[in-house]
């Protein structure tokens, strides 16, 4: 890594304490990056001691970060993700999310959530606490297809 990437990597704009535009600059850079599928540029996002808890699954640290989202994208193909700013507070930000993929078998799935973000001084994520829940959709349900386009950026995700 590049010394110019290895400091990037260790600050992330906006930083806390959040207002309304820097809170959802924060939830859009999320969704940005996460709908790239790489794992490596979404771990860079958190601290190198981050602690999350995604569903029953508890990760520590980007190599963990790493090896938990590069299998859950080898699981989920075609992932597409929306969040959205639920409410903030100094530190932290809470989003609800919904993502839409299929398995192996090609049965589609709508996911909706909600998770807890803390975050450092710099500006990465310390701490991500995420619940789901999944619904099996048929590919004619489909409603998020790819990355959220520019035209797309103000729209609330509909509930159902």
């Amino acid at each position: 890594m590049r010394v110019e990437e290895e400091i990037m990597s260790e600050h992330r704009a906006p930083f806390p304490p959040f207002t309304p535009e820097t809170a959802a600059q924060k939830v859009q850079a999320a969704e940005d990056a996460w709908n790239t599928r790489d794992p490596h540029r979404v771990a860079l996002a958190y601290t190198s001691d981050s602690v999350w808890r995604n569903r029953d699954q508890f990760v520590t640290g980007r190599e963990q970060i790493v090896e938990f989202l590069a299998a859950k994208w080898e699981r989920e193909l075609n992932y597409a993700l929306r969040k959205s700013l639920w409410t903030y507070h100094g530190n932290r930000i809470a989003v609800r999310f919904q993502y839409e993929c299929h398995d192996s078998t090609g049965q589609w799935w709508r996911s909706y959530g909600n998770e807890l973000w803390e975050f450092s001084q710099q500006g990465l994520m310390t701490r991500r606490e995420a619940s789901i829940n999944d619904l099996p959709i048929g590919e004619g349900d489909r409603r998020i297809f790819g990355p959220r386009q520019e035209h797309e950026r103000d729209l609330v995700i509909a509930l159902h």
